[in-house]
């Protein structure tokens, strides 16, 4: 009999997609899947780059990236365990959590990425210059089922416009689509957010050269009064090529979110991983150097929402009380 239960359970073990055990034992080597997006965004940068880091730094717990259709696919699949872990925008996570639109989920925040402040990006040779410039025209708002284009929604609302009536929008296949659109002129604009986004980077360094276009402060502060869990954000200066002046904007912050049933030793290790090469990750990636602890407390809509496991995690450093 007693040779059966452990047989038992040794085969529920290893039937779980992040198998651990409980009270402070050794995790089983195992693999977790990462949802990240589609080629050529901000995600799969990301994503590439934390399992690189994270892999190297715990040979127990192997991070698997998988490319998706971004944070409005990654949701459902991990709610359905089809991913284990998922990085996922910070409007789509907002409205999952609050429940708009449908049932609030029941996933759980790792932790918050970076902050990704909204704007849009022309050819530095256009004679567009603000929002209202684009009106009309063709805008690239994003890779269909990304977090973009619901930022930029809020965006254009808290402005009184409507992206899909006011705009010749624009969505996607694939995110690194979008610079090229912008160089040969088949859009006016591209959509995009973040610190080091590839989008930007790519239209910032062709031969046109790019303007960014973000809310004036007058806007900001229109947008805020309609939509205040939108937070003001600076890209510093220096964040893309020729760029001199730091450009004030808002958004949200962008998480790693977990299935449900992650086990909370599984969350522990991760987080203890995560910040304890804080360093090694931001000389990385430039965006990873906000992915910190503090942040993730900062971030949350609420704490409640971070995982139990990275939370006795934030409470033995001190992070949280």
């Amino acid at each position: 009999m007693r040779f059966a239960l452990l047989f038992l359970l040794g085969a529920v073990l290893l039937a779980s997609p992040a198998a651990a055990q409980t009270g402070g034992n050794a995790i089983p080597t195992t693999t977790l899947s990462l949802g990240t997006a589609t080629p050529g965004g901000g995600f799969p940068l990301y994503g590439n780059a934390f399992a690189e880091v994270m892999n190297a730094a715990d040979p127990v717990i192997t991070i698997a990236p998988r490319n998706t259709k971004g944070s409005n696919e990654n949701i459902p699949l991990l709610e359905k365990g089809e991913l284990d872990l998922a990085l996922v925008a910070g409007e789509p996570a907002y409205e999952a959590f609050a429940g708009i639109g449908r049932a609030p989920v029941r996933l759980k925040i790792l932790t918050a990425i970076y902050s990704n402040p909204g704007m849009f990006v022309v050819r530095a040779d256009s004679s567009y210059r603000t929002i209202r410039d684009l009106v009309g025209q063709p805008v690239a708002f994003g890779a269909k089922g990304s977090g973009l284009p619901i930022l930029a929604r809020y965006v254009l609302d808290g402005l009184g416009l409507k992206q899909d009536e006011d705009f010749k929008a624009i969505y996607l296949d694939r995110a690194g689509d979008g610079p090229a659109m912008v160089e040969d002129g088949r859009v006016a604009a591209l959509w995009g957010a973040g610190i080091g986004w590839p989008g930007f980077a790519a239209v910032a360094s062709s031969a046109s050269g790019a303007r960014f276009i973000a809310p004036s402060p007058e806007e900001i502060a229109r947008i805020r009064a309609r939509h205040a869990f939108l937070k003001p954000l600076t890209v510093p200066a220096g964040s893309y090529p020729k760029q001199t002046e730091p450009i004030a904007s808002l958004g949200s912050w962008s998480f790693v979110l977990t299935r449900e049933d992650l086990p909370d030793d599984v969350a522990y290790r991760l987080a203890k991983t995560l910040h304890g090469v804080e360093a090694t990750f931001c000389k990385t990636l430039a965006q990873a150097c906000e992915t910190t602890a503090a942040n993730t407390v900062a971030a949350a809509p609420k704490v409640e929402l971070i995982h139990p496991g990275v939370m006795t995690y934030f409470r033995e450093i001190g992070v949280v009380k």
